[in-house]
């Protein structure tokens, strides 16, 4: 299991921002390893309750509040990661536990008991709450992301564009994938995590954006249609 505690600002710029900043941190932080050109591609299935509370709770500005998460790097990914992000205002915690293929594929159809083959505290965690709440798979979200990293105060900054999705299959390993666009394709989701405080030179820069802090998540994006048209 893997634990990550960081502070997360997230922005809704425009994709002219997009490339003045990616140009201006190329030149003076690295690059994730797994960067290049606009990205790689990401997926990620959310569950929640019957209830859909998690995404009540995100709605209702609930200070502490989580979500549950399934994420591959596309079709072609021979594991995927189960992720529980936790968070109470300007701070995130989020847990991960990498899980073959196979037993991904058996969480997708429903069958929560795969994660007791796991011995991690953190999979007994999940199932219990999945089980109690009666998790159920809800959207698939997908995007490439571009992503930057710098050492000092564990600081990560990610572009996040040509967010597509759908709520009617969710299997994160299909070729065959069918997805509507979320958000348009001329807006960037950009967040910037850190631990303790944000270097001056890149808050500096943040400054200088034509966009607003954004609250909605990419999973309320991903449930517009369904939470729109109700029955």
């Amino acid at each position: 299991m893997k634990e990550v505690l960081r502070q997360e600002k997230k922005y809704l710029i425009t994709i002219e921002d997009y490339y003045r900043l990616s140009q201006f941190f190329e030149k003076i932080i690295h690059l994730d390893s797994h960067s290049s050109g606009d990205g790689y591609h990401i997926r990620s299935l959310y569950f929640d309750s019957l209830e859909d509370v998690d995404w009540q709770e995100k709605e209702d500005g609930v200070e502490l509040r989580r979500k549950i998460r399934l994420r591959n790097y596309g079709s072609g990914s021979n594991f995927a990661k189960l992720e529980m992000k936790q968070k109470q205002g300007a701070n995130q915690k989020k847990r991960s536990l990498k899980m073959s293929k196979e037993d991904a594929r058996t969480l997708i159809r429903g069958d929560t008991s795969v994660l007791l083959s796991y011995p991690d505290d953190f999979a007994s965690e999940c199932y219990i709450r999945m089980m109690e709440q009666c998790y159920r798979p809800k959207t698939v979200i997908e995007y490439q992301r571009k992503a930057f990293v710098a050492k000092e105060n564990n600081i990560r900054i990610t572009f996040d564009h040509h967010i597509v999705g759908t709520e009617a299959s969710y299997d994160i390993f299909s070729e065959d994938l069918i997805q509507n666009y979320l958000l348009d394709p001329g807006l960037v989701v950009l967040e910037v995590k850190y631990n303790g405080f944000l270097l001056s030179y890149i808050k500096d820069m943040l400054d200088t954006i034509n966009g607003s802090e954004l609250s909605a998540s990419k999973y309320c994006m991903g449930r517009a249609v369904s939470k729109h048209y109700r029955f």
